[in-house]
């Protein structure tokens, strides 16, 4: 198991505390339950997984400046085991399988212990085979000087739903319109009940291939708007809206509706606040909108579209007696797809230091549809990949091209990157943990090299993950 394991035993005698707001200097270790647990999906039970407290609060929220120590224990009847997505970890505490860490036996658990250098809207999440998609997640926010005492604190995080086993849907994407029951799709690509598989646009085509899974829902904290999650909010009062992209496969156009909000930050770290109505937020990315909420009685829904259909799912805010009303679950059109439009004109508030890089990776996302094959370089991970070589202290840029026709929302573990280059043009971007390269598009992250260790670099789209869109960095 991991460092101070015999200590934070001995600690869970004293029981959960309050992690976010403990006052003493040295707090017992938290708990975290890797458990099953039933939702309610179109009139429906599901059977899903869920990351809980002992008292059923989902995930941690928890301080800037504490150290994060917590204890999880696997409730499943399967291995599994949690990152940290975001936070900057020693690398033997990051939670991925294979790397970091064995996975915790059923029955088991594991011990974190680490210090929180920076706060802001992240996320825990399954890395051991496809559990995510059945809904290993959580939120993870650790608060900081943003945070005012006059506003209202509200989450929202998005998720993909099928009734379909993951590990079907993976093999129907991998078998392609080989398997019983394919047949032709309307927009010229192959799909079954319950999935598609895109495979239309070729390498310059200007139309992204988007979508590979067909879900059955969409959920916004564990609610389709059939049955959405309604939150009270105070008339002219202030709101913190945190959105948090847990999907597997998913992106997304969040539509504040009559609100205008400011984004003052993404992925957690600050940007220049940029105000508006339509965010784009693809897998894995988070989103920090500060609200003012008008002085009337009304009802507010925050809606998230898919992006390139119709479907959505959100939350309804309701300022003092404002009425309810019915939201379609399909929009009047559908929405685009997601661009870099956004990204082009994101600050960040507190850049990385102006220096040359040290060292340049070329990262090339390179696939083939037909046999649903994902890779970086032309190469599918396995563990025979070598990693790709940094050295602590090194500002190293990562050039990442995308030459598929789908869009892919990369992942670095262990470092926050700042954007600093979209199709060859040089800006101070936003610092950020996921960034996403739309098809023959190239964008180029740099990162200070100040974390050594073994660290996963990957597409977030679960099943472009599990096909081999992976890499690894190591520092030598």
């Amino acid at each position: 198991m991991l460092s101070r394991r015999d200590f934070l035993a001995t600690s869970l005698a004293t029981g959960v505390t309050a992690l976010a707001r403990a006052e003493t200097a040295e707090p017992p270790a938290a708990v975290l339950r890797l458990e099953r647990r039933t939702i309610e999906v179109n009139g429906k039970a599901a059977s899903v997984f869920g990351i809980r407290q002992p008292d059923g609060t989902a995930g941690i929220a928890t301080e800037v400046g504490r150290p994060f120590r917590v204890r999880v224990e696997n409730h499943i009847d399967e291995p599994s085991l949690i990152h940290w997505h975001g936070l900057a970890p020693p690398w033997q505490q990051d939670g991925v399988s294979g790397i970091s860490a064995p996975p915790i036996p059923p029955g088991g658990g594991a011990d974190y212990d680490f210090p929180l250098d920076f706060g802001g809207t992240f996320w825990m999440h399954s890395h051991q085979g496809l559990q995510e998609q059945l809904l290993m997640a959580a939120p993870l926010i650790i608060h900081d000087d943003r945070d005012r005492g006059d506003q209202q604190e509200i989450i929202m995080m998005l998720a993909d739903f099928s009734f379909t086993a993951p590990e079907q849907i993976f093999e129907t994407l991998r078998t392609g319109q080989k398997m019983a029951g394919m047949a032709s799709a309307p927009s010229g690509g192959h799909h079954m009940p319950g999935m598609t598989m895109p495979m239309s646009a070729t390498p310059g085509d200007n139309k992204p291939d988007l979508n590979d899974v067909k879900y059955d829902a969409f959920l916004a904290n564990d609610r389709t708007l059939a049955d959405p999650q309604v939150v009270k909010i105070e008339p002219a009062g202030r709101a913190l809206l945190r959105v948090i992209n847990a999907s597997s496969m998913s992106a997304y156009h969040i539509d504040l509706g009559e609100l205008e909000g400011e984004l003052i930050a993404v992925d957690g770290f600050r940007t220049i606040p940029v105000r508006g109505r339509i965010f784009p937020i693809s897998v894995a990315q988070r989103l920090d909108i500060q609200l003012t909420i008008p002085q009337a009685d009304a009802a507010y829904p925050v809606l998230a579209q898919l992006e390139g259909e119709r479907r959505r799912t959100g939350i309804i805010l309701i300022a003092g007696r404002g009425q309810i009303a019915r939201i379609p679950e399909m929009a009047t059109t559908a929405s685009p797809p997601l661009t870099l439009t956004l990204e082009r004109r994101l600050l960040a508030a507190e850049s990385l230091t102006p220096r040359r890089a040290d060292r340049i990776h070329k990262v090339n996302l390179t696939g083939d549809m037909s046999a649903y094959q994902w890779s970086i370089n032309n190469v599918a991970w396995t563990k025979d990949v070598p990693p790709l070589p940094v050295a602590k202290g090194e500002r190293v840029e990562l050039v990442i091209t995308n030459e598929t026709s789908m869009p892919h929302p990369m992942h670095l573990h262990g470092h926050k990157f700042q954007v600093v280059s979209i199709a060859g043009r040089r800006f101070a971007g936003a610092l950020r943990d996921t960034v996403l390269v739309p098809p023959q598009t190239s964008v180029t992250v740099a990162f200070d090299a100040n974390n050594p260790g073994w660290w996963a670099f990957h597409c977030h789209l679960l099943y472009h993950m599990e096909a081999g869109m992976f890499a690894t960095l190591r520092y030598v």
